[in-house]
């Protein structure tokens, strides 16, 4: 590949080094996709060159005939994706969309109730202290129930108690479905704002295989960069019962993004994401979002099949949570395992883990990107061997460096380990150097190369990866 800008070589060699990474792993990140071609052009487009403060009629600065244009269509392509009737598709981010929907329907010490980080939850959902959500709001949390499921009674007993003034609905590392309708039936309720965040499962609302929000909560959020393959950037979409509850609830939205929490939109975001849906928007988008589940539901019962213990005993979505305690490990050490095998995951929290957050019981992984790529449900079989393979090392490397699996996972029973960071360090360079990973690395790599690139329309069913 010919990099574009090889006046910077410094640049130039670490996107090169990115690119061969990204073609040479497994990335089951469940947040992570490709992007194709055509939304990465128009990121690189000339729309990063202008700015426009302001909304389509109403801008700051002159010259933005085209950027109004630009706008008017992407938020068309996103209500008619969702089927909603007011889209702000200027955030910058999933954070800062769900700060500027809390800025704009709460004030300074008003309450408001999400999914328990630890159960699935997204930093910004209410963890108090540590983000926005819990340091200017009063944040109350609902967990899970022991069997790593929602438990709606539980949700509207908090909700009762607590009388928040906002309930939010959807999850960051949560293998199930959400019954949006019942989070609808509660925040009315208590006379609560029902905000849904589907920044996971976006993908699967807009073709069918989920169940949609938009017909239970006044406010919806998302991403657009992980099921839906767009640039990273987000969308905040007002529903017809929010609008019924509150005429200007559209305007108040509008105010809290800009000039609420952010400058200037990101124009050639913005394009990215109109591409994107442009692409969600055909009949193969529908097949590719299909083909996501059914790998997912495939590497779930495959993992299980090679002795892994997974939250809630499977996935209906794109998204596996695996409690790694069984294999004699925590998640740190078997994420680095796997990263020095070529197979890239996210070490995260279980629901009721002893654990701490750093060094959780689990790891999460998805299909997403691995979908894109071209993989089907076969390939989920060789992934969840080599996955296998891969602990089964880890566990034999742990025991060789000084430590038994029971002093690893605290006697079997999950308490935090006295495993101080330098014996981590070690074991951790003993996963570098193992040739039995550096082997498994290697088939991983020219399995990956095997789907070559054909091109990069969603139209085309083509692959995602970089070149």
């Amino acid at each position: 590949m010919k990099c574009c800008f090889e006046e910077d070589i410094e640049i130039a060699e670490l996107i090169l080094k990115e690119t061969a990474r990204q073609n040479s792993v497994l990335r089951l990140i469940p947040s992570e996709n490709y992007i194709s071609d055509e939304v990465a052009d128009a990121l690189a487009s000339s729309f990063g060159n202008k700015y426009s403060e302001g909304y389509v009629g109403k801008r700051y600065y002159q010259g933005t005939k085209n950027i109004d244009e630009l706008e008017s269509l992407v938020i068309t392509r996103a209500k008619t994706l969702f089927n909603v009737p007011h889209v702000n598709v200027q955030p910058y981010s999933g954070s800062i969309a769900n700060a500027s929907v809390y800025f704009s329907l709460l004030d300074v010490g008003d309450s408001l109730m999400g999914m328990e980080l630890s159960s699935g939850g997204h930093l910004t959902h209410g963890f108090p202290k540590i983000t926005f959500s819990g340091k200017y709001f009063k944040s109350f949390s609902y967990p899970v129930g022991k069997d790593g499921f929602i438990d709606y009674d539980l949700v509207r007993d908090l909700a009762v108690q607590h009388r928040p003034k906002m309930i939010i609905s959807g999850a960051s590392s949560y293998p199930r479905s959400i019954d949006f309708s019942k989070f609808g039936e509660i925040a009315d309720e208590v006379s609560a704002y029902h905000v849904a965040d589907i920044s996971h499962i976006a993908g699967l609302v807009a073709t069918g295989l989920h169940q949609s929000p938009v017909e239970y909560a006044d406010v919806v959020t998302t991403t657009t960069h992980k099921t839906l393959r767009g640039p990273r950037g987000a969308m905040i979409m007002v529903t017809k019962k929010g609008l019924d509850k509150d005429s200007d609830l559209a305007n108040k939205i509008d105010k809290g993004v800009f000039p609420g929490m952010q400058g200037g939109p990101h124009d050639n975001t913005i394009a990215g994401i109109g591409v994107c849906l442009g692409e969600a928007l055909k009949p193969e988008f529908s097949d590719y979002i299909s083909q996501v589940v059914k790998n997912a539901a495939r590497l779930a019962e495959e993992l299980q099949k090679a002795g892994f213990d997974l939250i809630t005993g499977g996935t209906d979505n794109h998204l596996i949570l695996v409690d790694i305690r069984g294999k004699g490990l925590d998640g740190w050490l078997f994420a680095w395992a796997l990263e020095y095998a070529g197979i890239i995951v996210n070490r995260n929290a279980i629901p009721y883990d002893p654990n701490p957050p750093f060094y959780p019981s689990g790891v999460r992984l998805g299909t997403p990107a691995v979908t894109s790529l071209g993989l089907k449900e076969t390939d989920m079989v060789k992934i969840a061997g080599w996955m296998k393979e891969v602990a089964d090392i880890a566990q034999s490397i742990a025991q060789n460096t000084g430590d038994t699996v029971q002093e690893l996972t605290g006697g079997g029973n999950g308490l935090p380990a006295n495993l101080d960071k330098n014996r981590r360090k070690e074991i951790r360079r003993a996963f570098s150097v193992d040739p039995r990973l550096g082997e498994i690395s290697g088939a991983v790599a020219k399995f990956v190369s095997s789907f070559a690139d054909t091109g990069s329309s969603v139209g085309k069913g083509a692959s995602r990866r970089v070149d």
